[in-house]
Order: C-alpha cells, then structure tokens, then sequence
C-alpha cells in the first residue's frame, strides 16, 4: 500500500494528468502550493455543527458506541469477520436494482456518535454533504438516490447521481475495483450489469452498500475530477444525520491519498469542544510549530496511525509503572474514538494518581465504562497537570478538559480507561491541539492551542 500511486481504470486518463492538470493544462489546486486545503470541523455536539447529534442524547449512550467502535477496531487487528452480511436486494423494483451475492463482512470501525464532521461538495454543479471524518477508514462514501434499500435521515437532499454531469460508475474490471478489498476490508462485488460494489462495515452493526463511483469532488474553493468514492444504495445505523463518511487512513483510495500527487501526503486538525469551532487541512502545513513522534510500523494493520506512547505524569511525578507496560500493547491514534484506551497497568497507575492528587474532590459512582469520577464538572474542579509523552519527545499537555469529561450535569470522570488489544488515544485528549499527519516523512506532530 503505502505511497502507490493511484492506477487507472481502462480509459481513465493516467492519474497524474487527472489529479494535476485539466484539459488546457492548468494545475488544479494552483493557488494552494503554500496554504494547503483548509476546512471547517465541528464537534459532533456542537450547537453549530450543520448535522448536531440530539440535544437529549444522554452520555451512556457516547460511551455505548465508543465501545463498539473499541470492540470493531479489535475485531479489525484479530482479522475477525463480522458476521452480518448484506446485499441490495434482489426484490427491489427500482430499475437501478442490481442483485448481489450475500458474503460475511469483515470488520470495519464504528463510526458511532464520536466522528467529528465537515462539508464536501461533489458533482457538477457541486452540492455540498455533511460528512463524518474518520482516521479508521479509506474508502469515502455517501448516501446516493434511489436509495435502492436504504437511507438513514441526513441533513439536506441526498446525492443524485443523475444530477451530476461528471458522475460515472466504476466498472468490475477497473483496478481501483480491485483495490477495495484493502480499503474496506471487504471483497468487492459485481452488478448484473458489471458495476463495482463496495461494502463498508462498522463495528456497531452500521454499514454502507453500493456502487463504485467517481466524480468531481469539491473541498473549500477548489475541485478534482476523477475522485472515487463509494455511491450508497443501502446505508443503515450511521448516526447523526451526516451524508456518509470521509476516509483519511493509509490507503491508496482515502481522500488523502487521492489529493497527494496535487496537495502532499499529508493533513492535520484540530478537533474543537463542543463550544470551539476546529479545521482540517490537507497539504503542506507549517512544520515549525510541532513536537514530532514517528510513525510505528505495525504488521497488525497498515492503514492505521499506529504511534509509540512512552510515558504519563501527574503533576510532574512519572506513574508508577515500568517502561515497558506503555509498549505492552501498539498504540493507535484515532479521530473517532471519544476515549482514550491504555494498557491496563497503565490506565490503573492513572486513576490512582489522578484520584491521589483530586482527593479534596468527593468522588462520584462510576458510569459506565469509566470508573473514576467525581462530583463536579471538568470546568470547576481542581485537576493535576497530566503529560503523555510520545517516542520522539512530542506530547501532550493535559488540560482539565482533555483528562475529564462531563458525564452529566452533576458529574465528570476521568477520560480514560483500560485497552483490550490496542492502546487508543482518543479525540478527548486531542482536543484543541494541532494534530498533524506527515505520511510522507512518517510522522505525526502535535502543537498547542490550534482551534479558534
């Protein structure tokens, strides 16, 4: 996988003319060489997000699907099948029905109630989507008519792919066909009338079946033609109203590394609080504000940020643990996870030290994945500065906000819990840092203070 360029379908021009010059010549993105691309992100309970989860979604119900995202991405690293097939349906009268062999889906991420959100425009003329971002996944898809099984409510009209004059199916034979096998998981299938059909699975049981597409994708002021990406026939369980998702992992049909030949491998973020507004940027960034740590190699998958966490303190103390409890298992950085997952010794020495250094704070009952709380809210109380620290020596500088988290009006807890078979550093301790990806140089930066 890796750096591959893109190739070809039949007939498609060769990937650097698509991606670098239209027809007279002129590069797309001209204006963009020093700035890179630059896009607004919202929290998923932000008041201003333009697809908000319910206001009266209760915390419980975060927890329950930053669990099956968990649990997905295990699955994911066992290389574990899930079982639920699907397939459009064979008896569908729509005249766009194609019927599709029943297979197991593999294991995708959830991309439950955590995924932070931005807009994409896409067709000619654009008509712009909210859409999920999410690290954990490659392949971009969004809801499309005639929804030949099924469309989740979302914010605004869905796609129609016959509105677009620049939209064109994938046929079985073109390699990017081929290549989603690695970008979902999943093997791709075949309509009657020789399609390309993507499945797309996530670890809460959502999951989104259709066509292979390409067309004219528009982010900010600027377009790309030839951008493939994944036409939703039957989408169901994506929450919050969004069109689809955006996949920003390591893999040759991700956004990321379909704008590359004209932007750069690499983007970054800032994902805000639900009070801040955030951005994601992809192309050159400026390197000088980052603490760096390497990209980890990991045979487990290669299409995820693996990083290496070396250590924690509070108030300045290391825990009290040995080095090697931080490397017991690999460690993964992820958009969509709310939570942060640490080894079990880790995450136990952690909540000792935080509770030691909160005990004039009374202490609360546990909710539901998270066992230490307190009364109050993450605004109010006293926290301990808490650092985690990466190979490399970048890190991460906890403020209250990004080590407790607001379970209800009553009651903060500790934003941390113990791993299963990965460490995850989760989007609660991200917060308000720049976060950069530098695929090229494999590398991931982190900088105070990036969110407006």
């Amino acid at each position: 996988m890796g750096g591959q360029p893109m190739r070809s379908a039949p007939g498609a021009s060769p990937p650097g003319m698509a991606f670098n010059a239209d027809r007279d010549g002129v590069a797309y993105f001209p204006h963009l060489n020093s700035s890179g691309l630059h896009l607004a992100l919202h929290h998923p309970r932000s008041p201003c997000s333009p697809a908000p989860l319910p206001a009266d979604l209760p915390f419980s119900a975060v927890l329950t699907h930053d669990d099956a995202r968990i649990a997905s991405l295990a699955a994911r690293l066992a290389k574990t099948p899930s079982s639920r097939p699907t397939a459009l349906d064979e008896s569908s009268s729509s005249p766009a029905d194609e019927s599709l062999a029943s297979v197991p889906l593999g294991p995708g991420t959830s991309v439950g109630v955590g995924n932070y959100v931005t807009r994409m425009g896409l067709g000619t003329p654009a008509k712009s989507y909210v859409m999920v971002v999410d690290t954990g996944s490659s392949l971009t898809w969004l809801q499309c008519t005639p929804c030949v099984v099924s469309c989740h409510r979302q914010s605004g009209p869905v796609f129609n792919p016959k509105a677009s004059s620049s939209y064109a199916s994938v046929s079985c034979s073109a390699q990017q066909c081929s290549d989603l096998t690695s970008a979902t998981l999943n093997p791709a299938a075949c309509s009657k009338s020789n399609v390309c059909v993507y499945q797309a699975s996530y670890g809460d049981s959502s999951f989104s079946v259709g066509y292979l597409s390409k067309d004219t994708v528009s982010l900010g002021s600027s377009s790309m033609p030839n951008f493939y990406y994944g036409c939703g026939q039957d989408n169901e369980g994506l929450f919050g109203r969004s069109a689809g998702l955006i996949g920003l992992a390591r893999n040759k049909l991700s956004l990321l590394y379909q704008l590359a030949p004209s932007l750069g491998y690499s983007f970054s973020y800032c994902l805000p609080t639900s009070s801040s507004s955030g951005y994601l940027s992809i192309g050159s960034y400026n390197p000088g504000q980052y603490a760096y740590t390497p990209m980890a190699s990991s045979s487990l998958d290669d299409s995820l940020y693996f990083i290496k966490l070396t250590g924690i303190t509070v108030a300045g103390k290391p825990l009290s643990v040995s080095s090697s409890a931080y490397s017991s298992l690999p460690t993964i950085i992820d958009s969509g996870t709310v939570i942060t997952r640490l080894p079990t010794r880790v995450y136990s020495a952690l909540s000792k030290a935080v509770a030691a250094a909160m005990k004039g704070t009374p202490r609360a009952s546990a909710f539901s994945i998270l066992d230490t709380c307190f009364q109050g809210q993450a605004s109010q109380v006293r926290a301990p500065a808490v650092s985690m620290a990466f190979a490399g020596g970048a890190a991460l500088k906890l403020a209250a906000r990004n080590l407790l988290v607001d379970v209800d009006s009553a009651t903060t807890c500790l934003a941390f819990a113990p791993a299963r078979s990965a460490a995850i550093i989760g989007n609660t301790q991200q917060q308000t840092f720049s976060v950069v990806y530098d695929v090229k140089s494999n590398k991931i930066g982190f900088a105070a203070g990036g969110c407006s």
